[in-house]
This record gives structure tokens, sequence and C-alpha cells, in this order.
């Protein structure tokens, strides 16, 4: 009885010291710098947060200016840049990367970090077309890696309150119409880096102008609360309101979204007044408006007005999406819809429809 006693303790106390042992931090790379979006993760890996997430291990830009500029604000060694991914992925061995390029090369980040086993996660959207997109997700499922797209509404707490609003609790009735608004003044009104605003305004390393840039959200988020549900058609409408500034590229887009009994209007612009990310959710029997990450106005059948109502961090996956891609990595938590692959190839599918729709004025049905 006391050597069975005697190791059933030492059992104990090696459970509560693996309990106890902290999960080393996920060995990330950076594919591209030149997306404004790198300030996040670079602020996570090297500000004063004291996050043990994520290690920066290596980055790979090809343009030695701009990565000194970005290393100097954030205080990184150049010892961690590479000219290229395939020499960064070599020499840093990293677990999961992180594209901050241009759209039209998340491709080629995948076709490389795919048959090493590596994760990827993309800034929105997942591509410039909805080709490049199913090669990608076939590299993907060959290679048996993950395939992520971040938004930034991924992490408001007040989108995933709206859909368990709309969808878990019922609290609304079936849904009706989804509106979407996404957008700011327009890249270079607001300030964004000459390296960000060459490629985000050419519609070959963007896919589009707004239409795209914002366009992407609402497709994203119908998607999620459609569990899904691919549309039974796609009409979109753009404008050049500021060609001068932006020859190239549309700067408002609206994207109308068709499903058996319920109806999407994406807005995405580069005209709004103010920037904005909102979204309003109608059922048959009440409504949930989200306002910003927290703020929400919710009415529901018995109410004689609308109330307000708050989310909290809590509500969403994680904090931020790149604790949220360790956490994955690491089993510590459940796939999230709204990063899926799943769900971002049918934001793709839509984004693809209303480049053409726009171009040819015509409904684009998918079969």
């Amino acid at each position: 009885m006391l050597r069975i006693s005697v190791l059933f303790a030492l059992f104990l106390m090696t459970q509560l010291v693996h309990a106890q042992t902290p999960k080393k931090p996920l060995r990330v790379g950076i594919a591209g710098m030149a997306h404004d979006h790198v300030h996040g993760i670079l602020n996570k890996a090297f500000g004063k947060s004291g996050q043990t997430d994520i290690e920066i291990v290596g980055m790979a830009e090809p343009n030695r200016e701009l990565a000194e500029k970005l290393a100097k604000r954030h205080g990184f060694s150049m010892s961690l840049v590479y000219p290229t991914v395939a020499e960064m992925l070599d020499k840093t061995k990293p677990e999961a990367v992180t594209d901050f390029g241009p759209i039209v090369d998340h491709k080629k980040t995948v076709a490389i970090c795919a048959p090493r086993g590596i994760h990827v996660m993309v800034e929105k959207p997942l591509a410039t077309t909805f080709a490049d997109a199913k090669q990608m997700e076939a590299l993907a499922k060959k290679h048996t890696i993950q395939l992520l797209t971040n938004y930034e509404t991924t992490w408001y707490g007040s989108n995933h309150k709206a859909y368990a609003l709309a969808n878990t609790d019922k609290s609304i009735g079936d849904v009706r119409k989804i509106v979407v608004h996404d957008g700011h003044q327009g890249p270079k009104e607001i300030g964004v880096s000459k390296e960000f605003l060459d490629w985000l305004t050419d519609p070959v390393t963007n896919g589009a102008g707004a239409l795209f840039d914002f366009g992407c959200y609402g497709a994203n988020l119908s998607t999620w609360l459609m569990h899904n549900q691919r549309p039974l058609s796609v009409l979109a409408v753009t404008q050049q309101i500021k060609p001068d500034i932006y020859p190239k590229v549309d700067d408002e887009g609206t994207i109308i979204l068709t499903y058996p009994k319920t109806q999407t209007i994406i807005q995405g612009s580069w005209n709004w007044p103010f920037g904005r990310k909102d979204m309003e959710v109608y059922g048959q029997t009440g409504y949930v408006f989200t306002v910003d990450g927290t703020k929400m106005r919710i009415r529901l059948k018995d109410d004689k007005s609308e109330q307000p109502a708050e989310a909290t961090q809590a509500d969403a996956p994680a904090a931020d999406p790149f604790a949220y891609f360790a956490h994955l990595l690491h089993g510590e938590t459940k796939p999230d819809e709204l990063t899926s692959l799943e769900n971002n190839m049918i934001v793709m599918e839509i984004l693809d429809a209303a480049r053409q729709s726009a171009k040819t004025g015509k409904v684009v049905k998918l079969n």
C-alpha cells in the first residue's frame, strides 16, 4: 500500500509540474512588411506588453529601407531580416508565418510554406482572385496546414454577441437582412505609408480598391451569420468618386447578396466622413446593431424602444489574432469560423463575382 501511495503521489506531482509548465511561445516568421497592419504584430512582439504567445524568429522583406525604418521604430535587430521568404524559413525554422505583403503575394507565401508544414495566417482578404484562392486551399489541404485569414472585426466582442443573439439564442427570429458598413475617408487621406498605398491602390496587387479592401469584411460576416451558406446571386456597383487620387481602382463599392430568405447589403467605402466598422442584423421579430467593438443597440420583440448593450473582449475568441494563432496551434482553443478557410473561400467567390458584376453591370448567379 505504501508503494502504491508513493507512486500515486509522484504521479500527482508530475501532473502538477506539467500543468504549471507554460507553453513555449509560437515561433513565428513574417512574410512581407509592406502592409501597415504589420505594426500590430511588431508592437506585440517587441513592445512592453510582456506577452509570451509568440516569438518573432525571422522576417522576409526585400525592401531593406522599409525594414530598417520598421526596425528603428519597433526596436528589433536587422539580423532577423532576410531578403526572401525561402531564406527566412530555411534559416529560422518557424512553426507559423504571418503574411503582411501585398494580397497578390499570399499565394506565393502558401506555396513556399505549405510543403514545409508551416501554418499561415494572411491579412484580409485571402487572395486577389478565386482561382488563386482555390490553389491555396488545395495546398493547405494537401499538406494539412492551417490557412487563416485575419480580419480586425473577428476580435470584436460585439460581433460575437450579435451572432449569439441571432443564431444561438434566436432572440430576433430568423435573419432577414444584414447590412454591413466598413471603411474610412480613404487610405491616402488617413495617412497610410507609401509602401502600403502603392499596392493597395493597384488592381493587380490588391484585387480592386474599396470593393476588396472593405467589401471583404461584409462578405466574411454575412457568410458567418448564414452558416457558410453560399449566396444565390451577387450584384455590385462601384464608383471612382476621387479618380484624381485613386485613378486605377474604385473608391466606392456596394455589394448585394441574395439568399433564399435573406438579403445582405455590404457597403465598403473610402469616402466615409469617419472610419467605421459596424453591422445591422434584422430578424423577423427584432434587430441587433453593432456600433464598434463593444457598443451595441438591440431591440427585441416586446421592447418599446431599442436598448443599449455592451460586449466585452471575452465575447471574442481571443484578444488579438496572434494570441489566437498560438492558442489554436497549441491545441488550446477551437477554430473560429470567421478566420477559417471554409468561410474565406466563399468570401473570395463573392468578391470575384462582385468584381465581375461591377464590370458588366449584371447580376452574377452562383451555381
